[in-house]
């Protein structure tokens, strides 16, 4: 979703009327469930400040949505558009990433919370921001395959082929290298530990 795409559709939008054209309300679509899935499936390539993503492939989601969030578009109009790019994504990103209730619940969410800086939505009962697959979702998911997070990211390693030692994983993680950014800085000791064992742990065998 590029910040021009995004723009030009809200303004097309809004000159359009056309409200939430046909997603369902978002005050009732459970943007927590949108949030997990954000940072499972979209996190790895969009920063996000209440999702806590830094993904860098695509746009940071905060500054696209800052111009029409100072300019009063309204929550259901920018769902719209969120939506809508999911939908019908360009290339590199792919289309249809989350479908159905799903889809509409990632967009209810990034329209609460991209370029607000008082949103602040809990996480469903039981789901961390330490929780490893989290954490691979958000980070790595994009860009690398691995089955038990349910990844299919093709731009670095398999992981499940590669089947990197603990040591080779955490050295990775913290700095880079052959196109991965380094993660030192970004995630705390304790974090980048978590993965590399998680990813070490799943793909053992």
């Amino acid at each position: 979703m590029t910040r021009a795409v995004a723009v030009v559709g809200l303004a097309t939008l809004a000159l359009a009327g056309c409200g939430t054209g046909g997603l369902a309300n978002e005050n009732s679509v459970d943007v927590a469930d949108g949030k997990l899935l954000f940072i499972k499936n979209c996190g790895g390539c969009h920063v996000l400040r209440e999702a806590g993503t830094r993904g860098t492939q695509g746009p940071n989601l905060d500054d696209a949505f800052a111009g029409p969030r100072s300019e009063d578009f309204s929550e259901s109009t920018i769902q719209q558009v969120v939506d809508d790019q999911i939908k019908y994504a360009v290339a590199p990103m792919p289309r249809n990433l989350v479908r159905g209730e799903d889809a509409e619940a990632v967009a209810a969410y990034v329209a609460a919370v991209a370029a607000n800086a008082k949103a602040k939505v809990a996480l469903p009962a039981g789901a961390g921001g330490n929780d490893p697959k989290l954490l691979f979702g958000s980070n790595c998911g994009t860009c690398h395959t691995l089955a038990d997070a349910g990844t299919t990211g093709k731009v670095g390693p398999n992981l499940d082929q590669a089947k990197p030692s603990l040591q080779r994983a955490v050295t990775q993680i913290t700095n880079g290298g052959g196109g991965m950014p380094p993660f030192k800085g970004q995630l705390t000791e304790a974090q980048i530990k978590t993965l590399a064992q998680y990813v070490v742990r799943v793909t053992k065998g």
